[in-house]
């Protein structure tokens, strides 16, 4: 849908001036067509005809809104403007996101010998990417490496962060970016000017302004966000932590065991120890060292600790499973309960109101309850059906309420009683059986052993989304016979595990599997 905007500014006239041509994408939310309205009246302010159109999106994170911008200096002759950019004929290009750059690139907008290309390096995961079971994200690498060939001039910063920091929008902080490329011959004072007109905001907007200008300024070319993570050194020395004396104690405990290890498994045990710790307990830190240990006596073959590492990670993640425990814990902490209204922009003094959405199944409500009460319920399916009735509904909690509060804290509450229910009995049992056959593989196939580790990623989520996760971890370990004595065996389980993690259905791993079952025996080099 286009909707033009033409300049009423009068025209009086002699040479014709080049058209200066300027598109921004933004989707919903992020004040595009706030930053298409400074621009245009930047322009105007200078003595320039301005047109301002939009084309909206598909959807959201489907395809952005393309607010379009042409500009030529007022010299009374009327210019006719286009109401849409072309390929090859855009000037300077705005993305309010990274991947809206790389989409800009793939249409064509961008031309190395012409566009400027000013785009905020934070990502926004787009649809597609968000269905992907495993890790679907696009590299950010790639794209930055991309628009550096595509564009004439390339300025890259994470313009959302800047624009948080100071209350603001990113509308303010990429129009700073733009005046400090010196992209328009426009002063500074024009572009602060714009934005002082808007009346709400301006405060905010005038510090995220000048923030990207500064920014903009010094950058001479964009540099990616991939710094890689830091070796630890010490763990008694990581963080701050603090607590009572005796849990101190206990953590301190553990953590002298960390600066034990070898030096390159140091940093991912410290991570699972953490997640584990505020998981359950200090006694449940204590059973994830333990397990670990087991990983770092026997790899002893690789220089680079590549099984004790996948095991660091992959235990902490299969012992801190998501229950209904840990689903009410973490939405009654006070840290959620400041984040959400920090990312709503509630201020002080004002009540914010929180729904919770619960849909609980048979399976869910047993898995909290001891486990052989748990069990004797699953093993009679007229009652478990017979519960699963007035269990099995949606339910809206609001947290906001005491009654909705208190119900979800008590839940959360139960933690201390974890051990004795029924889902960390299964959870237990399943961990350890994967453990042990990943271990079992070390002395004939080491590579092998750390890919059975790693199909640990498959597991994960909560309900149905559980139960599927697990049939796909099941179904690529049901290829292990079939592989049994190749020498590409761990290959093949890696690529059963990439092909699971593509899409929700399953249909590429079914394909992989009829694959692996025409395989002929191993024939040993």
């Amino acid at each position: 849908m286009l909707d033009p905007v033409p300049s009423s500014r009068p025209r009086s006239g002699a040479a014709d001036e080049p058209v200066i041509k300027l598109a921004v994408l933004a989707v919903g939310g992020q004040g595009g067509g706030v930053l298409a309205d400074w621009i245009t009246d930047v322009a105007e302010r200078n003595g320039f005809v301005a047109q301002s159109t939009s084309v909206a999106g598909v959807a959201q994170r489907t395809g952005a809104t393309i607010y379009y911008i042409e500009m030529a200096r007022d010299t009374g002759r009327l210019p006719v403007f286009a109401l849409s950019p072309s390929q090859g004929d855009v000037d300077i290009l705005i993305a309010a996101e990274l991947m809206e750059a790389g989409r800009a690139i793939i249409r064509g907008f961008v031309t190395p010998n012409r566009t400027t290309l000013i785009a905020s390096s934070h990502r926004i995961a787009a649809v597609s990417e968000k269905i992907e079971p495993g890790d679907g994200r696009a590299s950010s690498s790639k794209v930055h490496a991309t628009a550096e060939a595509a564009s004439k001039r390339f300025i890259a910063f994470d313009m959302e962060k800047i624009a948080a920091d100071n209350g603001s929008m990113i509308s303010a902080s990429l129009l700073g970016a733009l005046a400090g490329s010196d992209a328009l011959p426009f002063t500074r004072e024009s572009y602060e000017q714009a934005i002082g007109t808007g009346g709400r905001g301006v405060k905010a907007s005038l510090a995220a302004f000048a923030a990207a200008y500064d920014r903009a300024r010094g950058t001479a070319a964009p540099t990616a966000n991939l710094a890689e993570p830091a070796i630890v050194e010490s763990a008694l020395g990581a963080g701050h932590v603090s607590g009572p004396r005796n849990l101190l104690q206990g953590w301190q405990a553990l953590a002298a065991r960390i600066d034990l290890l070898p030096v390159a498994v140091r940093d991912m045990a410290l991570r699972g120890l953490r997640k584990v710790v505020d998981y359950q307990d200090i006694a449940y830190g204590r059973e994830y060292l333990d397990r670990l240990d087991k990983a770092v006596v026997i790899d002893s073959v690789d220089p680079t600790h590549a099984l004790s590492i996948a095991a660091a990670k992959h235990l902490a993640n299969a012992m801190c499973y998501d229950d209904m425990i840990r689903v009410a814990d973490l939405k009654t902490r006070s840290t959620r309960a400041r984040r959400v209204r920090k990312e709503v922009g509630v201020k002080d003094g004002s009540v914010l109101q929180v729904t919770e959405y619960f849909h609980p199944r048979i399976e869910e409500f047993c898995g909290t309850l001891p486990a052989r009460l748990g069990s004797y319920i699953e093993d009679r399916p007229k009652l478990a059906a017979f519960l699963d009735r007035r269990i099995n509904r949606g339910r809206r909690i609001r947290t906001d309420s005491f009654a909705g509060f208190a119900a979800l804290w008590f839940i959360g509450g139960l933690r201390r009683w974890r051990r004795r229910l029924l889902r960390h009995k299964v959870e237990t049992a399943h961990l350890d059986q994967w453990y042990t056959l990943a271990l079992g593989y070390v002395p004939a196939d080491y590579a092998l052993a750390v890919e059975i580790l790693n199909c640990r990623r498959l597991i994960k989520g909560y309900s149905d989304t559980h139960v599927r996760a697990h049939s796909k971890f099941d179904r690529v370990l049901s290829a292990l016979d079939l592989l049994e004595g190749r020498d590409d065996a761990a290959d093949w389980i890696r690529r059963l595990r990439e092909a699971a993690l593509k899409d929700e259905k399953g249909d590429m791993l079914d394909g992989a599997l009829k694959t692996v079952a025409t395989l002929g025996p191993a024939t040993g080099n």
